[in-house]
């Protein structure tokens, strides 16, 4: 018999976002295709966690044009829960901390038994319900294998080597996320995540690293029409896609010539931010450009010669097993370097 998670409230679904006062504007793309899409017959809880990096201005300007209906958006201020580890939460290139506050959803709201993390580089083209009534069973997680890792040799060798993942097709992309809550936490989740922080540094991929090293196995694998990135696909027509991703460099506010880029400006231009949008992308100049097609090379070389370190590599495996092995004893009690977990706030 399966095990179906219901949400504690019938008819809601619960979707988190995490970014700052620069991803706003993009933020407000995705909110504007994810209400013109999303089944009429739920309610839509939207948590934006943020550490005091969204000012009031654009709280309410998101709040005054999406927070309506049966959208019911708010904005958590997590720094006081985050601030122990803060300093531990290593970022690269464009990356704010922001991108590990998925992690920390699990023991936040313990009133969820499910819900959604969503990127804000987004645009849904779907029924955003259909994804959130995704059957999980036991598993830790609903997500789709990474595109961009599967068209990269060094990323496949590099998920493979590094993180340990038996295949590089079972590495997913963790921006979107369908997490099974009350699972998370019965593994205690969040601990785990700081034990490995504590003793393992993922620099390629950060908090999508740390995920797919806790949940690999646990797993349920969700059809790529739900993170369809902007990399060639023959298998795969627009009208088949349920939600496009522009992840790494390929972003149309950054980039010319980006595959999909059409569908995010006919969002843009419905959604109130479409001159703060196009201000941007008339102001990125060629030497942006350059740049984030050079962090994209960079990237990839990192991946390559961290593949190739063996020794560091069978060391990162060996303390994966240990840290998420439950019946794994290191001789002291809790195994855990704070001394306590990072809070005990609760958010409702």
């Amino acid at each position: 018999m399966k095990n179906t998670i219901k949400n504690t409230i019938k008819g809601e679904i619960p979707i988190f976002f995490s970014c700052d006062d620069n991803y706003i504007p993009f933020l407000a793309v995705t909110l504007e295709s994810l209400e013109k899409n999303a089944s009429k017959n739920y309610k839509y809880v939207i948590k934006v966690l943020h550490s005091n990096t969204i000012n009031k201005e654009n709280q309410q300007r998101i709040l005054g044009e999406y927070s309506v209906g049966n959208f019911n958006i708010e904005f958590v201020d997590i720094s006081n829960y985050v601030e122990k580890i803060s300093e531990r939460l290593h970022t690269r290139d464009y990356y704010s901390k922001s991108t590990y506050y998925r992690l920390f959803i699990p023991n936040l709201y313990p009133q969820y038994s499910k819900a959604l993390y969503l990127d804000s580089d987004i645009v849904v083209l779907g029924d955003i319900s259909k994804l959130f009534n995704t059957e999980l069973g036991e598993n830790y997680v609903g997500a789709i294998t990474d595109e961009v890792v599967q068209s990269v040799k060094e990323f496949r060798e590099y998920v493979e080597n590094r993180i340990g993942v038996a295949k590089s097709n079972h590495y997913f992309n963790a921006g979107i996320l369908l997490m099974n809550l009350r699972k998370l936490r019965e593994i205690n989740f969040e601990e785990i995540f700081i034990k490995m922080l504590s003793c393992i540094t993922f620099t390629v991929a950060q908090d999508q690293d740390y995920l797919n090293a806790i949940c690999r196995g646990h797993v349920t694998y969700i059809s790529c029409t739900w993170n369809k990135m902007p990399v060639p696909n023959d298998s795969i027509t627009l009208k088949d896609i349920n939600l496009i991703h522009y992840n790494l460099d390929m972003k149309p506010w950054k980039a010319d010539n980006v595959m999909f880029e059409d569908v995010f400006w006919n969002y843009a231009k419905s959604s109130g931010y479409y001159e703060v949008i196009l201000n941007i992308k008339q102001n990125v100049d060629k030497a942006t450009q350059t740049k984030a097609a050079e962090q994209t090379v960079n990237l990839i070389n990192l991946a390559k010669s961290q593949a190739d370190e063996i020794k560091e590599n069978e060391r990162i495996f060996k303390l994966i097993e240990m840290i998420c092995n439950p019946d794994f004893d290191d001789g002291e009690e809790g195994f855990n370097p704070f001394g306590s977990l990072i809070g005990d706030a609760v958010f409702a």
